[in-house]
């Protein structure tokens, strides 16, 4: 007999397992984020820099105020812990799971390793692997610099390099060796990372078969789109081979949600064996659009009922939400939005709109306007500021202006920050 579940009881799992509404430490230390960057399994990067780098949101919404340094030395260092792969899509993983993705790179060295722009220009590849050789890590600049001079006698552009680069990066000659601001230091593979790493790939189907077990674990509940989309496997036959396999190991239990459906039909859904089936989450968290709570769009508007997309490209005329607009949960659900940025200038989170989304609990504005006071000392922003824009502004506005909320612990010394 099949196990039916309340698309509520649903949304309690997804979060639980995701790691929010957890207690959050008092002060976050590198186990701490080793932890919770171990039950995601996987970090995606982004450049929007509104408000933060997309990949210290996923932490701050699971355990505070942290410092981000941390997270830097364990990812941007010359041996780092945590590499940059194409896995979800450019993402940070755990160095030990680079022989998962071999199957990957093996396909991305098909597609890139010798269509007609590396046929044309298999002499600069040969040139960024000589000079990373003979230089160690250099920054794309540092390159560009000495192909521009012509050392080899040969004249390269910027776009040439920087695309020979990140194809060798694809195809895992070329690993990420740290950053400086934003900015990848390219180096060698085999100077970045361990031996064992480089010379254990783990074979297709065993590969797909853990990162499907992997986003099972770290979604709890879910349908084939959404496995595949956590490692965004474009193989769905071998996707739902690797779940059979796993619901014949006992690992997977076909599950059907109420109210999840797919081309009008139930959706077909398994639940993971090991996934906590809280009858209460009560989070409160900003997330990235990134998340992976929120960053598969079906699953978000499965579980949450939430039609989500960002606006970016959007012309500001057209926009309905904001530029940039995060997701807020409150409880076990996501109750609204908002679009915020970090004015440094004047030392200002600036909460540009603000919006409910159906049935936004009535304590939702006094919760979220202490996730921004917690926001911007994390920033080291002094200041809240709310605009009119959102149905959800006076009632943000007002809760701030109130003043009734406490620092979390696990801000040692926050700075001041009024509404």
């Amino acid at each position: 007999m099949t196990t039916t579940l309340s698309r509520a009881g649903a949304r309690r799992i997804a979060l639980a397992a995701q790691g929010l509404g957890r207690p959050r430490p008092k002060t976050v230390g590198t186990r701490h984020i080793t932890s919770t960057l171990r039950r995601m399994r996987i970090l995606q990067i982004d450049s929007v820099n509104v408000f933060s780098r997309s990949h210290y949101m996923p932490l701050f919404a699971r355990l505070g105020s942290y410092d981000t340094s941390l997270l830097d030395r364990l990812a941007f260092s010359r041996r780092p812990r945590w590499v940059e792969s194409w896995a979800h899509v450019a993402s940070l993983v755990e160095v030990a799971d680079w022989p998962l993705l071999q199957f990957r790179r093996d396909a991305l060295r098909e597609r890139y390793g010798a269509d007609d722009w590396a046929l044309a220009n298999a002499g600069l590849l040969r040139w960024l692997r000589d000079e990373l050789a003979a230089r160690g890590p250099l920054r794309p600049a540092d390159i560009e610099h000495d192909a521009r001079a012509g050392s080899r006698g040969s004249w390269w552009g910027w776009d040439d390099v920087k695309n020979g680069l990140e194809r060798l990066w694809l195809m895992g000659d070329v690993a990420i060796a740290g950053r400086r601001g934003f900015e990848r230091r390219y180096a060698l593979a085999s100077d970045v990372l361990p031996r064992e790493a480089l010379e254990s790939p783990v074979p297709r189907a065993e590969a797909i078969r853990e990162l499907v077990r992997r986003a099972a674990v770290a979604y709890g509940v879910a349908t084939a789109a959404d496995l595949a989309d956590y490692w965004r496997i474009r193989d769905r036959p071998a996707v739902l081979g690797a779940v059979r396999e796993l619901v014949d190991a006992g690992e997977l239990e076909p599950v059907v949600v109420e109210g999840w459906q797919i081309a009008g039909r139930p959706a077909k859904a398994w639940l993971h064996r090991d996934a906590a089936r809280p009858r209460h989450v009560d989070a409160t968290a900003i997330l990235t659009p990134f998340d992976p709570v929120v960053w598969f769009r079906d699953r978000a508007e499965r579980l949450f009922d939430f039609d989500y997309r960002i606006e970016i490209y959007t012309p500001a005329e057209k926009r309905r939400f904001g530029y940039y607009s995060l997701p807020v949960v409150v409880g076990d659900d996501v109750v609204g939005r908002v679009d915020l940025k970090a004015d440094r200038p004047a030392s200002a989170l600036r909460v540009q709109s603000a919006w409910w989304e159906h049935g936004a609990p009535s304590e939702a504005a006094e919760r979220l306007a202490l996730e921004l006071r917690t926001a911007a000392s994390w920033q080291g922003l002094e200041h809240v500021t709310v605009s009119r824009w959102g149905d959800a502004a006076d009632a943000l506005a007002g809760a701030l202006r109130a003043g009734r909320h406490e620092h979390p612990q696990n801000d040692a010394a926050p700075s001041p920050v009024t509404g």
